[in-house]
This record gives C-alpha cells, structure tokens and sequence, in this order.
C-alpha cells in the first residue's frame, strides 16, 4: 500500500484548517506540529485531532486570527492570555520567545492561560534542541478532569502531560510523559474500538481498577489511574500538582475559575547550557548517561524479542526518520474521520 508523503498530509491539513477559517499561519503552524506528532508515532495527538479542531472552528470556540495577550512580563519571565488560539501555534511561539530569552539570560519561561488545546509535546522539542537548549513543556486542562487524587475515586485533573528535550551530541533525548497511566485520547479510542486496555490502567466508579476504557473515555463513570497505579500513585499525585502549580499557579488560570471549553494551560521553559556548565560539558554528561543505558543488558524475558535498552525519543525519531522516507502509516481512523470534513470543505484528500 502506498503511503500519503509528510508534506502532502501538512498541506492537506492546512487546506482544512484555512477553509475552515483559521489565519493562514496558525493554519500552517497548527498542521505541522500535528502531522510532527503522528511522525513521532503519537497518533492520538496528531491527526486524529484534526476533526475536532475543525469542529472547535466551525462551533466559535477556537479564535481563528490575532495575537495572544502579554500580561506581565520581566527580562527572562512572560505571562499570556492565549485567548483561545490555536494551542499549537501559541506553544511554538512561546517556545521560540523562551530561546530567544535564554539566548541572552541563560533561560527564558512564558504561562499560557487561556490556550486552546496543544496536541502532542513532543512534536516541539526538536525545534529548541536543534539549537542546543533544553526544552521543558508542561500542561493541565481546566476544563475537564478524569484523574482522581491518590486514593479517591472524584476525577479532579486531567493525565497532565510534560515533556522535555535534552540536546546531546548526537540525536537528543525527547521524553513526553503523563502524570497517569494513560491518556483520555487512548481510553476514548479503545472505547470507541471496544477493546480493552493491556492493563488494569482505569478505575471503576468505586476505586477498583480495571482495563475497561469506558471508565476513561468521556461521560465514563471511573476515572485515568495516576502514574504508579493503586500501588504508588502518590508519586503520580504529586507530579500532577506540581504541573497544576506550573500551569494554573503561575499562570493565575486554571481550575478555579469558569470553564470555557476544551483547551489547556501552559508552562514551557528553555535554558540555554551555555549559561551555566556549558553545552560540550552538557553533551558530555548526557552522552555518558546514554551509552550506559544502551549497554544495560535486558531482562530475560525480554531478550527472546531482540530488546534492547534505549533512551527516550529513539523510537519515534526512527520512525519519523522512516516514514519522512517512505511515508506516513497513520492509524485506520484517521483519514476516515477527515474525509467527511474534506467532502464539505471541498478540499481533495491527500495522494498516497
């Protein structure tokens, strides 16, 4: 079967997104960081959230054109109101004006209130460590909630994603990671499939766990487990509050207040290793920690599949590298959910 080619699906992408309304470069932006995700292979947070965001533009909940908000600002510290623009096109522009401010002041943070929903971390951390910064990205949705604290059974957070890029000598590290064990866009899709996860993963309506995604998936009656499960998901609890302090603390926006529709608040960093040990002696550390890691021999059960130890981040940057190379394997939903929107856009579907 032949494949859709990277740039054919972000131009696909960005005909919808523009016909739909959206400013041509939030279209632009918001396309490429989606089409990056499912290159990393995380394909619940590229594409696939395509229809909803068109969907978001045709209801009025995404604004389409302008500028966000400067609230506060200080040398190397900014404060926006996103207002509701598009959540891609707001973090890659944050990240760029947080280079910029480690470029001068060793690092650089901006809080984002009031974004509209930022789709998969990982997709920006190449764009800073390519500059030999490290990225720090972190993320709560105050406008839902399908995590419990430790030992209740009321959802009050959302899985609180974060993700970080470690510039090194060579590829860098890209670690994305939740606060819970899995995420409302796998419980909804396995809902949606009828298949269960490949662990006990949710939590029913008493505190039981269980692999039944409906639990997770919108309208569930459960609850995401927190990262470290029933057994240690203090440690999950407390990472999840420490990105609640980062995103709606710092931003003074978050749970407290109204909803306003589906969207997030925001917390990204880049420090520049030049500021302090220096970016050699950074790639140094880091190339140590790495080729340790690559030489820990596996588990047993795990050497009969030809395992081996990698870092964070290899896996999807060979599998960008390979389907930027022979095209993108995007999962069966995907372009079925779009080809309605492209029918009433009137926009031709990508060639493969």
């Amino acid at each position: 079967m032949t494949l859709p080619i990277a740039d054919h699906l972000r131009l696909f992408a960005t005909d919808l997104l523009t016909t739909a309304g959206l400013a041509v470069d939030l279209a632009q932006t918001t396309a490429t960081v989606l089409v990056e995700g499912d290159l990393l292979g995380h394909d619940t947070h590229g594409l696939a959230l395509l229809p909803a965001y068109l969907a978001e533009i045709e209801a009025g909940k995404m604004t389409t054109t302008g500028e966000p908000l400067l609230l506060n600002h200080r040398p190397a510290a900014q404060a926006w109101d996103g207002r509701r623009l598009p959540g891609p096109w707001l973090v890659t522009r944050a990240l760029d004006e947080c280079a910029r401010m480690a470029q001068t002041y060793g690092q650089g943070s901006v809080t984002i209130r009031r974004s509209h929903h930022i789709a998969c971390l990982a997709a920006y951390l190449e764009r800073i460590t390519a500059q030999n910064l490290l990225a720090l990205i972190y993320c709560s949705d105050a406008n839902s909630a399908s995590v419990a604290p430790f030992g209740g059974t009321t959802p009050v957070f959302t899985p609180n994603p974060m993700a970080f890029g470690i510039p090194t000598s060579g590829a860098p590290i890209l670690i994305d990671v939740s606060c819970s064990v899995t995420t409302n866009g796998m419980s909804n899709r396995l809902a949606k499939e009828g298949k269960r996860f490949p662990g006990k993963w949710l939590l029913d309506a008493n505190g039981e766990p269980s692999d039944d995604p409906t639990h997770g998936a919108a309208g569930g009656s459960g609850t995401i487990q927190l990262l470290g499960g029933v057994e240690v998901g203090h440690k999950g609890y407390g990472l999840t509050l420490l990105v609640e302090a980062l995103t709606g603390g710092l931003s003074g926006h978050g749970r407290a207040d109204p909803k306003e529709g589906w969207g997030a608040t925001v917390f990204v960093q880049v420090l520049d290793p030049a500021a302090f040990g220096g970016m050699p002696e950074m790639a140094r550390q880091m190339d140590f920690l790495g080729d340790a890691c690559r030489k820990s021999p596996p588990r047993k059960a795990l050497q009969a599949d030809g395992f081996s130890v990698r870092l964070p981040g290899e896996r999807g940057l060979a599998r960008k590298r390979a389907q930027l190379q022979d095209g993108v394997q995007l999962h069966p939903a995907i372009l079925p959910a779009l080809t309605p929107w492209a029918l009433k856009l009137a926009v031709a579907l990508p060639p493969s």
